[in-house]
């Protein structure tokens, strides 16, 4: 019994390690917005299934929440967990410069 409980607590801690804390920060609801959290969305399911949460920051309705991770463009997706913190700018349409730009692949490597 003590040997399932043990195992069960490793069980947690490495989802801890792994879990990833995504921020998108939008500017209301436009196409590039909306296509930047559908695009989000399908690589998150992909490589991070059940590892991941999202917050998506509307700088319309927020806007002072742009000067915490220092947001010059929209959209934009801050990766704050995993360190170190990582930001890509755009519509996230390149899934290829996501994944790099996430640290999810290597640069010129495949899947």
């Amino acid at each position: 019994m003590s040997d399932n409980h043990e195992h069960t607590v490793e069980e947690k801690s490495a989802d801890i390690e792994e879990m990833w804390k995504l921020r998108l920060y939008v500017a209301g609801h436009t196409p590039k917005s909306l296509t930047a959290f559908a695009n989000l969305k399908r690589i998150c399911e992909e490589y991070l299934k059940g590892r991941y949460s999202v917050e998506v920051i509307d700088l319309l309705e927020n806007p002072q929440l742009a000067a915490g991770d220092q947001i010059l463009a929209i959209p934009t997706l801050v990766r704050n967990l995993p360190e170190p913190m990582r930001k890509i700018i755009g519509d996230l349409s390149n899934t290829e410069r996501v994944l790099v730009g996430l640290d999810l692949r290597q640069r010129g490597t495949s899947r």
